[in-house]
């Protein structure tokens, strides 16, 4: 790197310690990439966002306090023109086109860091998008299927917490014949064979997570 290249500044973000050990050592094996900051959930990217404005920041999705999207959201709302790359172990579609609506460049797998990491950091900050194959595939093949309303998400989620219909029903306030047919529904949409099938698919595709 010559002295009129600054060396591209990285936020880091992920609740597990020992990943971010692992980017932070990456990244310093690269001349040109710069980890300024850390944070282990979305409430603190946000802070670290504000405080040091780094070139791009990646960010994990599945973390507590507010996850990925929701802290994408935040920053985004702040910096519109803030460069974000997920990095995650899910690719359901749900999942992926939730991070990209959020406004994420680029979409990487945990498990691809060492190998296309520090290219894909220099692409999203000379303005570039990269999606992993496996994103977009999963998101092709579900192009065409129907969306779940907010309410059939609600429900999906009280299946998978082990809830009957009489029990959904009386913590959304809604008759078990309502609940029948937000169920009905669900498995029509998600093509899936019983109520446990149907939570299984949603788990997969990012629909809903436990």
């Amino acid at each position: 790197m010559n002295a009129s290249q600054k060396a591209i500044r990285v936020l880091s973000v992920d609740d597990h310690p020992l990943l971010r050990e692992g980017i932070a050592s990456l990244l310093a094996g690269q001349d040109d990439l710069k980890l300024v900051a850390e944070a282990a959930n979305g409430r603190e990217a946000v802070e670290q966002f504000r405080a040091h404005r780094p070139d791009v920041t990646l960010m994990d999705l599945q973390m507590p306090e507010m996850n990925g999207v929701e802290a994408m959201m935040a920053i985004r709302a702040e910096f519109p023109s803030a460069r974000i790359i997920v990095l995650t172990t899910y690719v359901g579609d749900v999942q992926v086109s939730r991070a990209l609506e959020a406004g994420a460049q680029a979409y990487l797998l945990k498990g691809v860091l060492r190998k296309e990491l520090p290219d894909t950091i220099r692409l999203v900050h000379a303005g570039h998008k990269r999606i992993v194959t496996e994103a977009a595939t999963t998101l092709a093949e579900h192009a065409a299927d129907e969306a779940l309303s907010l309410r059939e998400i609600e429900v999906l989620r009280l299946i998978a917490g082990g809830n009957a219909n009489k029990m959904i029903a009386d913590q959304l306030s809604i008759t078990e014949e309502t609940v029948k047919g937000h169920v009905k529904n669900i498995l029509s949409k998600l093509a899936a064979n019983d109520r446990t099938h149907a939570v299984t698919i949603g788990l997969k595709r990012g629909i809903i997570d436990l």
